[in-house]
């Protein structure tokens, strides 16, 4: 996650790993700005995009396996430096959310180009992003952010993650790019569900006496 305030902070279960504890404390005395590692995901979801689109070496897309995890753990540690860190500033929700719509975007079009379906790679931008905003929204009009659903950004990346696992596989055997495609594939379809079910909550939370 980003710099941000508790309330808006999504459940990861690694923010209490011995080894994130460590590392964002060593962040925090270092003198490392959580904004300056919001940004630096995006550095990642880059490299991890131009491995995607321009090799379809195994090795080369296993490194772009790696850059997405190296990517949620930037968003990871720049909200424990900001918050468990006290180096937390009001540009912070800025850098919160801006950078992830950057680096999802990135990663999906990317990923979408590479298995020949351009359109579905933009499709998985755009509704990521969109479960994106209706969690915003939603702490915009005074609501607990809403981090549920089934393709909420970690569950988006590990299945982007595993789609790259087995495509390194899959090219050591074949030309084809089904991974990668059904990959971005259950991104899409599990990120409209995802838009659907938080905003069905939303609103329902919103009549609610």
């Amino acid at each position: 996650m980003g710099e941000e305030e508790d309330a808006s902070r999504g459940p990861i279960a690694s923010r209490s790993s011995s080894w994130a504890i460590g590392l964002s404390a060593w962040l925090a005395r270092s003198g490392v700005t959580p904004n300056s590692i919001s940004l630096f995901s995006i550095v990642f979801a880059g490299l991890g995009a131009a491995l995607i689109l321009f090799s379809t070496h195994p090795i080369a897309v296993i490194g772009a396996a790696i850059s997405v995890q190296l990517r949620l753990v930037c968003n990871l540690l720049d909200g424990m430096v900001a918050i468990e860190g006290g180096k937390k500033t009001k540009s912070g929700p800025i850098y919160n959310e801006f950078p992830d719509r950057v680096a999802d975007s990135l990663l999906l079009v990317a990923a979408g180009y590479a298995c020949g379906v351009p359109s579905i790679g933009w499709l998985s931008a755009l509704l990521a992003a969109l479960t994106a905003y209706v969690r915003v929204f939603g702490g915009a009009v005074g609501l607990p952010q809403d981090f549920s659903g089934i393709m909420a950004k970690q569950r988006r990346m590990a299945v982007l993650t595993a789609g790259l696992l087995a495509q390194s596989i899959e090219t050591l055997i074949s030309a084809s790019r089904w991974s990668l495609l059904l990959a971005s594939a259950m991104i899409a379809a599990g990120s409209l569900v995802t838009c659907i079910t938080r905003t069905t909550r939303l609103a329902r939370s919103l009549e609610r006496p």
